[in-house]
Formats: structure tokens, sequence, C-alpha cells
């Protein structure tokens, strides 16, 4: 599974094609990680750069692709909405946008970064973005970590 970067609109375009728009999809799990650590001597290390970085799973109800990946690196900003009690959370249909420098990506095709509303709606804003088929992580299973119950 390579990843393929998004350099430009037409990058864009081919990946919302590709997967459908994300119409009758779901965010299935997101892993984030950032550059930060504490060694085993307890020093702190970090980087000055933009170091927080997310991996998100789509998994959808059409094939080739029936999931993919995808890599925001250089993460600006991050919101996510979870769905509330008895609230279907299929995505209808996403935005994927180049503005201002940086990639968005929102659950809603109507969402604007500019007029955006912190309760509303699910997005991010990233420096860089790539995406990779996960057509083989369809189903409940977790990829990013396993649960325990303890």
């Amino acid at each position: 599974m390579a990843w393929l970067e998004v350099k430009d609109n037409k990058d864009i375009e081919n990946l919302l094609n590709k997967f459908g728009g994300f119409h009758d999809s779901c965010l299935k799990e997101l892993y984030m990680w950032t550059e930060s650590y504490v060694d085993e001597n307890l020093s702190m290390g970090m980087s000055l750069e933009l170091d927080t970085n997310v991996r998100i799973l789509f998994q959808r109800q059409f094939r080739d692709p029936s999931a993919i990946e995808l890599l925001f690196e250089g993460v600006t900003q991050f919101h996510i909405v979870p769905s509330q009690i008895n609230y279907d959370p299929i995505i209808f249909d996403a935005k994927l946008i180049f503005h201002k420098g940086l990639y968005y990506w929102a659950d809603n095709y109507d969402w604007e970064p500019e007029n955006y509303t912190l309760g509303s709606n699910s997005w991010i804003s990233a420096k860089g973005l790539k995406w990779r088929d996960a057509s083989s992580w369809m189903g409940k299973q977790n990829r990013y970590g396993v649960i325990n119950g303890g």
C-alpha cells in the first residue's frame, strides 16, 4: 500500500472521484502522533516544526476502493465531532480542498474554512496530504491499535 501524495487540485479531484466524494462512507478510526517525547532519562525531545500528523481510515459501501487511508502531515487544526446517540454517522459528501497553503478535509461538502463553527462538523487542516487504498482493511477490526478491556 504505497502512499500517493496530493500535490494540486487535479490530485484532489482524482482522489474525490476515486472515492466517490466520500459518499456513503464513515470515519472508521484515526491515529494522531507528534515528534514530542520523553526519553528513558526523562529528557524531553521536541520539534519546532509543525510535527502533528494524523492518519484516518475511511470505509465506504462501494468497491474500488472500499477503504482509503488519509495521512495529514503538519496538522494545523483538528476538530472531530463524534456522532450523537441515535444519529447516523454516514458521510454523504465530504469537502477536500487546498486553500491558502493548507489541505482541508471536512465531513460536509458545504463546509467552508472561513465560516466553520466548532460544534457542527468534523474537519482537519494540514500542510501536506497523502492517501492510499486500504480496501484490505474492511470490517470492524481496529487497525491502529488493539482495545483491551483494562
